[in-house]
């Protein structure tokens, strides 16, 4: 499925993650593309002026998966903090690149890497809830 067909809204990332975000991006792999994608649409703020409820690295993020109507939470993660079980996303994944920079009341769509057209709204975003690691 083409990117371009993907219904995606605005998006804002702090420049606090936008530092660290981009040498994830950097790196040569398809995840990493869709970050970087994701990281190029992105407005960007100052952390201070950060609306509440936007997703940001170590947010706690309650959405509904609009095909099937289930509710979840997950925390947004960099990489190596990434573990299914606990719930905690990685920002790597086309999921966690899909949430980083959105806003409760969003609506985004994303493919899985298995082809298939998800689509989510970001419900409740509670905030840091996993210290956010430095990229190292």
């Amino acid at each position: 499925m083409n990117d371009l067909n993907l219904k995606r809204p605005s998006i804002t990332i702090t420049s606090e993650d936008m530092r660290r975000l981009n040498v994830l991006a950097l790196s040569d792999t398809p995840p990493a593309e869709s970050l970087a994608r994701e990281i190029d649409r992105a407005n960007i703020v100052p952390v201070h002026q950060a609306m509440p409820g936007l997703v940001r690295m170590g947010s706690l993020v309650k959405y509904r998966e609009n095909t099937t109507g289930q509710v979840r939470e997950v925390t947004l993660v960099y990489p190596r903090d990434a573990d299914g079980e606990a719930n905690r996303v990685s920002v790597l994944t086309p999921f966690g690149a899909t949430l980083i920079g959105l806003s409760v009341g969003q609506t985004m769509e994303f493919e899985t890497p298995h082809g298939k057209k998800l689509s989510l709204t970001v419900l409740q975003v509670e905030g840091e809830q996993l210290a956010a690691t430095a990229i190292t």
